[in-house]
């Protein structure tokens, strides 16, 4: 998908027509000797051994072996930026390799690059795809350290993108590259102002000062459109406010978390290709003013539009939504209670302490767990009146 975007072909030569799509080339590429470009993330870090959907074996164990290593490669490529931003990592929080090897990887990139911003895909889990009774477990100590550990974190929920494949794409069964497809899509989105110059929120830096009015509440749902199945792709034709209106819709967010339920402290909308600025100025403005009662009060502004002229690949426009909405607590406390589940019975927790593992640190991240649950219910709460009284949060 980003090679179609900036124009390169599948043998890594630029085949583009387009000025803008080599002009930050170099943001998720690098031209090799032989003038071909390849992506700058190809490292292969790799072991023998398995975590085995166990978070104490890939943070203190298995996935701690690979960890310098790992570290090393990071290093050469900050070495080769000319003004390093961030991170980005994609991980998921249900098994053991991506939530505590990621953790970990997470935890020890912040603590060496502590100015540098520190942004997530993080998958959450989904008993509709995974049976894995430990799933809870894992998740909640993933986002502990997330919490602590990243500026800006994009949730993915797979029953979320089971039920958008479902039911919005018709794939009667879908499997994990049905639901890394729509991932990709929004990862495209999403990046698109740190790969094509001009963006608002150019860098990570800048995104994070739009998106996150409170360091800790800095988990966001995502939206794509337009979605349709693959048999009217041919010849089905979508406006503005059809893109705009669908990206919004609940049904069409890559979370388990009904804006309806909650309330939008910021949001960002990422519009690409033919499309016009006042219109879609227009239509956005209108959502926001026709649902004002899921937009905060207390934050002005809150809505930001960028437009991008390059399309993504295989469509002509298309529109990504991010938004800091407090439903988002819905699905942590559906994993909390899970996790509670568990915890209160003792269950599977010596798999975990045998690996050096501390029970009590099952429950300071529950806690830290509950305290965010908590926080968003604050601020969905608030009004503008309270806000005049405690400006000092700020």
């Amino acid at each position: 998908m980003m090679f179609l975007e900036h124009g390169i072909s599948p043998e890594g030569k630029y085949v583009g027509t387009n000025p803008l799509q080599q002009e930050r080339i170099n943001v998720y590429f690098e031209e090799s000797s032989s003038k071909q470009y390849v992506p700058r993330p190809d490292n292969f870090i790799e072991g023998n051994n398995s975590a085995g959907n166990n978070w104490a074996k890939g943070y203190y164990t298995e996935g701690a072996e690979l960890i310098d290593e790992a570290l090393e490669a990071t290093r050469k490529e900050v070495e080769k930026c000319d003004l390093l931003s961030g991170f980005q990592f994609t991980h998921s929080l249900g098994g053991g390799t991506g939530s505590g090897l990621g953790s970990l990887f997470i935890q020890k990139v912040k603590e060496e690059y502590p100015d540098r911003m520190v942004s997530t895909f993080s998958i959450f889990p989904s008993p509709k795809v995974s049976d894995t009774v430990v799933e809870p477990y894992n998740a909640i100590l993933s986002l502990h350290q997330l919490i602590d550990n990243s500026d800006l974190t994009f949730a993915f929920d797979n029953e979320a993108l089971y039920d958008i494949a479902m039911n919005t794409l018709k794939i009667k069964d879908p499997v994990f590259s049905d639901l890394n497809k729509l991932v990709g899509r929004v990862m495209s989105g999403v990046t698109t102002s740190l790969r094509f110059p001009g963006q608002l929120n150019s860098d990570l830096r800048k995104l994070a000062v739009n998106m996150v009015p409170f360091p800790r509440l800095h988990f966001f749902i995502s939206g794509f459109a337009p979605l349709y199945p693959e048999t009217q792709s041919s010849f089905r034709s979508i406006k503005a406010n059809e893109i705009i209106s669908q990206m919004f819709g609940h049904s069409n967010m890559m979370v388990a978390a009904d804006p309806r339920h909650g309330r939008y402290l910021t949001c960002s909308v990422n519009l690409r290709g033919d499309v016009s600025v006042q219109e879609s100025e227009f239509f956005v403005r209108g959502y926001q003013n026709k649902n004002s009662d899921l937009f905060v009060d207390w934050i002005p502004n809150n809505t930001q539009i960028a437009i991008c002229d390059i399309p993504p690949a295989g469509l002509s426009h298309s529109g990504t939504f991010i938004g800091n909405n407090t439903a988002i607590q819905g699905l942590l406390a559906h994993i909390q209670e899970k996790f509670f589940s568990l915890f209160r019975r003792r269950a599977f927790v010596h798999s975990y302490t045998e690996e050096g593992m501390d029970e009590m640190e099952f429950t300071e991240a529950e806690s830290d767990v509950v305290d965010m649950i908590n926080e968003y219910m604050q601020y969905q709460n608030a009004t503008s009146e309270e806000d005049n009284d405690t400006t000092e949060i700020f």
